[in-house]
């Protein structure tokens, strides 16, 4: 779950600071933070080089495409990628900014490689993802040397049976499997005073935009793992926000499919009815390619929205450069009146989208769907605590239920709970069960109210698609205030219904990304990773971080 669906509905006050981007963060536990990574982080780096590195990296921003054809070419192995993407996350992730991205690297990344080396020397290709280093968050399944934690201390030593079905379809698909990422412990479904990007076993990770400032969650590793070049292409899972937010914090393109397309099995839960896996990727096309090597129906999988027969298999076939000419798209009016520089980000965001020849018109759909939130945090409880028991009392960890997990932190609270509590997962094991009408009721509140608002709205206005800013510039890091939000959202729509969400970069505030939301109709990434393609190629907002101690004024 996204830190925002709390401040939402009001489980805590926020502070909307829409000129907070402006200044460095101030609180004492940051400035300490940022007087540390200036430290480590050095003199300026060489162009195309991070802090701590002295020479550029050799893939600096290196697309899929690029990857495979300097493999084609013999110039580089699958094995001499996943050493160089291991070097950097050695040099940048430990040591020199200090990302803490990657909560442990793979010991069969370099064999993996090898094998893969050798199939491309047999004449066998497996796809565009053969050979191609991928981070996955750390709430999702490798039945490997690889433990799967979602971050906590009480998962510790937690290793998965079998391969989570995307992770097997990754494999399947060619892919090295380089290592996990941090995230926000739980997948930020611990407490209404949350840190994203803190976890009690892989600790604070840092956005390369600018080191204290938050990448978001619960994705955050994720997200700053690929934005800054720590591998190609990158996991996430969502909730509510959690694949979208850090991709916008973090200047990259991120995919929330809708619901079941991707399978959720072996990835630990929150919501049966919301979560999903979601590319996050440098550029559009990796994210349609990463999208097709992880689709497909897992019978296992009792998804609310069925998978149609005619689902694509290919989403670059999507990718045009004339995809927006013709649309009518809808932009959240209360976007392009919130805080001024995320205001003008869009507006100029909506010219673009015109000159490509679309039709925009303005709509109000948050102030529709934001009074669902209170039900959408009910039914996140309620499976919660399901899910999490189901998913525990056959994984073979030390705990086996969520009580377990509330006993083993308050047992170890220095270790578990130094900066915040446990109060949210205290509120799901006070739940009865997915029969309570309760449950029910904010369950048919939530999916068959948040769809019904959103198909009415696009049939009533003649929409393809709905767009707006994905989330606000990241805030600063706050171990003591927890989380605040800086003025936009526009997670919640595609969230509740299991719509499909894609952000792709729009610009920067201050040095600090933000990107552009567009939410469709079930089923429709094609739609959305066409005129998302279209948009990236016409305005090319994506641009690499940094790693600046803090904001530039």
């Amino acid at each position: 779950m996204d830190r925002r669906l709390f401040l939402n509905h009001g489980t805590r006050v926020a502070l909307t600071a829409a000129l907070l981007p402006a200044v460095a963060c101030q609180s004492t536990t940051d400035k300490k933070m940022t007087e540390a990574a200036a430290e480590a982080a050095g003199p300026p780096a060489a162009s195309g080089a991070a802090a701590g590195e002295n020479e550029p990296f050799a893939l600096h921003e290196a697309t899929v495409a690029d990857l495979q054809e300097r493999m084609a070419k013999g110039t580089e192995t699958a094995r001499s990628l996943s050493e160089k993407y291991l070097a950097r996350i050695k040099a940048l992730n430990e040591a020199g900014p200090m990302l803490r991205a990657v909560i442990e690297t793979n010991p069969d990344a370099l064999t993996i490689a090898d094998g893969l080396d050798r199939e491309r020397k047999a004449g066998k290709l497996r796809g565009p993802l053969h050979g191609i280093p991928v981070l996955i968050k750390d709430n999702i399944d490798s039945g490997d040397q690889m433990m799967t934690t979602a971050g906590a201390a009480a998962l510790i030593g937690h290793k998965a049976k079998q391969d989570a079905f995307i992770v097997q379809k990754l494999r399947a698909a060619g892919a090295v499997l380089l290592g996990k990422t941090n995230l926000s412990e739980w997948a930020n479904f611990r407490s209404s005073h949350s840190v994203s990007g803190w976890s009690s076993r892989g600790r604070q990770s840092r956005n390369p935009y600018a080191l204290d400032r938050s990448t978001s969650g619960s994705s955050s590793g994720s997200g700053a793992a690929a934005s800054a070049n720590l591998c190609a292409v990158a996991i996430g899972t969502e909730t509510d926000g959690s694949v979208v937010s850090p991709a916008s914090c973090n200047g990259l393109v991120g995919l929330k499919p809708t619901v079941g397309l991707l399978s959720r099995g072996g990835i630990i839960p929150i919501s049966s009815t919301q979560d999903t896996a979601g590319p996050m990727a440098r550029t559009v096309r990796d994210a349609a390619l990463l999208l097709a090597a992880l689709a497909g129906p897992d019978p296992a999988d009792p998804a609310r929205l069925p998978i149609p027969a005619n689902t694509p298999t290919d989403y670059t076939s999507f990718l045009k450069t004339d995809a927006l000419k013709g649309q009518r798209l809808g932009v959240e009016k209360a976007h392009l009146n919130g805080p001024p520089a995320v205001a003008a980000l869009l507006k100029e965001a909506v010219a673009a989208l015109k000159a490509q020849g679309a039709t925009v018109v303005e709509v109000e759909l948050n102030k529709l769907i934001n009074p669902l939130g209170e039900a959408e945090f009910d039914v996140l409880l309620y499976e919660f605590k399901e899910g999490v028991n189901k998913y525990l009392a056959s994984a073979g960890a030390s705990v086996r239920t969520l009580a377990d997990v509330i006993a083993y932190n308050k047992a170890h609270a220095a270790e578990a709970m130094p900066f915040f509590q446990q109060e949210t997962l205290i509120q799901a094991e006070a739940t009865n069960g997915l029969n309570n009408a309760k449950y029910k009721a904010a369950v048919l509140k939530t999916v068959t109210e948040s769809r019904k608002i959103i198909d009415t709205m696009l049939r009533t206005n003649q929409l393809t698609a709905i767009v707006g800013a994905t989330t606000g510039p990241a805030w600063c890091i706050d171990w003591v205030n927890g989380d605040y939000s800086t003025g936009t959202d526009f997670s919640t729509p595609a969230a509740v219904s299991g719509y499909p969400h894609l952000t792709v970069p729009m610009g920067q505030v201050l040095g600090l990304p933000v990107g552009l939301s567009f939410v469709a109709s079930a089923y429709q990434e094609g739609l959305l990773l066409g005129m998302g393609y279209a948009y990236e190629q016409a305005t090319h907002k994506r641009e690499a971080p940094k790693f600046l101690p803090t904001v530039q004024a």
